[in-house]
C-alpha cells in the first residue's frame, strides 16, 4: 500500500470527505432569523443530567448540527505564581491528543468527523466550544469526552506548543497596541492576579512543565464550576445523557486559588513605553460598575454615546471627525468576576497622541457634568436594542450569549427583559450614571510609541485597593 506524506495525505482525506465537511460550514452558517425564531422567542429550557449537571438547552431539529459551549470558573488568574501562561498554555493542547490517540491520530479523527473543537482562557474562566453534525454525533462526542477527561500532554507534543507560544508572545512584544494593553492591566492592579500578562512571558513560559498543565486540569476541570449551554438538533434527554458521559466522570469540587475583589488604582496616573514606532498607542481606562450593580445598563448605554458606538460615538467625533487625529478611538465596559472596568484606545501619530488624550480627558468631563442629551439617548436605545436579536442569529453564537448570562447569574428570561431595561432608561438616569462613572481624574493611562511631549506620571502613593468593587 502506498504510503503518503502527512500533508498530502491530509488533503487526500480532506477531498474524500468534502461533502461532510461543506456540509457543517454551510450549516453553522444558517441564521435564527431563516429559522423564523426572533431571538425573544427562544424556549430556552434549564435541564439537569441525571448525574446532576445543569445545562440551558434551545432546540432547533430544522438544521442537524448542535453546539455546545460549556465554561470552567478559573481561568488564568488561576495561573501559578512565577507560571503565567498555563491556562493558556493548556488551551492549546487540548487537541494534542487524549486518551489512547497521540496527537496526529487525534486531529486525524477530528478531520474525518468534520467535527470543531477549541478551547480558550480569560481572566477568570476557561471556555470549550463543540461543534458537530446530528450524524457524527455519537462518535464526536467521544472525541470531546477525551480531550475533557484524559488530555495527553506528551511531552514532544507540549515542547511544539511551547515554541509556537514563545515565537506568538516575541511577535506581540512588537505589537504596541498589545503591549499597551498588558502595561495598563499591569499598571491598574499592581500585585494582583490581573495584572499577570494572561499568555505569559517568554520567561514564564519556558518553565511551565508537564506537572503544570496536568495540575491545571485537574484542580479547574470539575463539575461544580460548569456551566453548559447546547443550541441545535438534540432533546432534553440526549443531551442530559451527553453531558455525564463527557463531564460526569470530573471531579465533584475544583480547587481554586482564592482571587480578591480589586479596583484600578485611584488617582490618576500615565505611563510611557517606548517604542520605536511612528504611531503611538494609547489605552486608558478606570473603574466601573460591576454587572449586577443596577446601574451597569444605564452605564452600557453611557459608554455607547460617549466612546462604544462607532461612528457616532462622542469621542469618534471629536477625535477623528473634527480634528482628524485617529482613524479609530473606542471605549467599552469590561466586567470582570472581581472588577470593572471602562477602558478604551487611541492610536495616532506621536505628535497628535497628548493632544488627542487631552481631548478624550474633556469628553468624559463633560458628559460627566452634563450628560447626554435626549436625542443622543434616544438613538443609543434605539440603535442597542435593534441590534441585539443580532447576537443571535447562528447556534454558536446562540450557545455563546446565553453561557455568558448563566456565568453572570442571570436566568433565560434575561433575552425576554433584557431591551425592556434599556427602554426604561431616562434621561435624568443617564446623567446620573455618567457623573457616577466617568471620572477622569482616576483615568489611568499607558502609552506605547515616543508620543511626543509625553512622560510617565506615576504618583508613588498609588497603590491597588483589594475591596468589593463599587456599588
Amino acid at each position: 500500500m502506498l504510503s503518503l506524506p502527512r500533508g498530502i495525505a491530509t488533503v487526500a482525506r480532506a477531498v474524500a470527505r468534502f461533502n461532510v465537511a461543506a456540509a457543517l460550514v454551510i450549516l453553522t452558517s444558517l441564521s435564527l432569523s431563516s429559522l423564523s425564531r426572533p431571538a425573544e422567542a427562544m424556549n430556552i429550557k434549564q435541564i439537569q443530567s441525571p448525574g446532576g449537571i445543569k445545562a440551558w438547552l434551545v432546540e432547533e431539529h430544522s438544521v442537524p448540527l448542535i453546539s455546545l459551549k460549556y465554561a470552567f470558573d478559573g481561568g488564568n488568574s488561576q495561573d501559578p505564581k512565577g507560571k503565567a501562561g498555563v491556562a493558556n498554555f493548556i488551551t492549546a493542547m487540548m487537541d494534542e491528543g487524549a486518551g489512547d490517540l497521540k496527537s496526529e491520530d487525534y486531529q486525524e479523527r477530528m478531520e474525518d468527523l468534520a467535527m470543531r473543537m477549541s478551547y480558550d482562557d480569560t481572566k477568570d474562566s476557561l471556555y470549550g466550544s463543540f461543534e458537530t453534525l446530528t450524524a457524527n454525533r455519537d462518535k464526536a462526542v467521544e472525541l470531546l469526552k477525551l480531550s475533557v477527561q484524559h488530555p495527553r500532554f506528551d511531552q514532544d507534543a507540549i515542547e511544539r506548543i511551547r515554541k509556537q507560544l514563545i515565537a506568538n508572545l516575541v511577535y506581540a512584544a512588537k505589537d504596541p497596541g498589545k503591549v499597551a494593553m498588558r502595561g495598563w492591566y499591569a499598571q491598574a492592579f499592581a500585585g494582583h492576579p490581573y495584572a499577570r500578562p494572561s499568555a505569559g512571558t517568554v520567561d514564564t513560559v519556558s518553565k511551565i512543565t508537564r506537572d503544570d498543565l496536568l495540575d491545571y486540569h485537574k484542580r479547574i476541570f470539575a463539575r461544580d464550576n460548569l456551566k453548559v449551554v447546547a443550541v441545535g438538533d438534540i432533546t432534553p434527554d440526549e443531551l442530559g445523557k451527553l453531558i455525564d458521559n463527557v463531564f460526569g466522570a470530573l471531579p465533584a469540587k475544583a480547587d481554586l486559588f482564592p482571587v480578591p475583589k480589586v479596583e484600578p488604582v485611584l488617582g490618576g496616573s500615565q505611563r510611557v513605553i517606548e517604542m520605536g514606532v511612528p504611531q503611538s498607542v494609547a489605552v486608558f481606562g478606570l473603574g466601573a460598575m460591576p454587572r449586577m450593580d443596577p446601574d451597569f445598563m444605564t452605564a452600557f448605554v453611557v459608554n455607547h454615546i460617549l466612546g462604544g458606538g462607532g461612528f457616532s460615538a462622542k469621542l469618534m467625533e471629536e477625535v477623528r471627525e473634527k480634528r482628524g487625529l485617529a482613524y479609530s478611538v473606542y471605549t467599552y465596559i469590561q466586567p470582570d468576576r472581581y472588577t470593572s472596568i471602562l477602558v478604551g484606545s487611541v492610536a495616532t501619530k506621536n505628535a497628535s497622541m497628548a493632544e488627542s488624550l487631552d481631548i478624550i480627558r474633556k469628553e468624559m468631563k463633560k458628559m460627566a457634568e452634563n450628560g447626554p442629551t435626549q436625542a443622543d439617548l434616544d438613538a443609543a436605545k434605539s440603535y442597542l436594542t435593534g441590534s441585539y436579536a443580532l447576537r443571535f442569529d447562528t447556534n454558536s453564537k446562540i450557545a455563546s450569549q446565553l453561557l455568558g448570562l448563566m456565568q453572570e447569574g442571570f436566568g433565560p428570561d434575561y433575552v425576554e427583559t433584557r431591551n425592556k431595561k434599556i427602554e426604561a432608561i431616562t434621561l435624568a438616569d443617564a446623567k446620573r450614571v455618567a457623573a457616577r462613572l466617568l471620572k477622569p481624574e482616576n483615568l489611568i493611562v499607558t502609552v506605547v510609541g515616543k508620543p511626543a511631549g509625553m512622560k510617565s506620571v506615576i504618583p508613588a502613593a498609588l497603590r491597588p485597593v483589594t475591596a468589593p468593587t463599587r456599588g
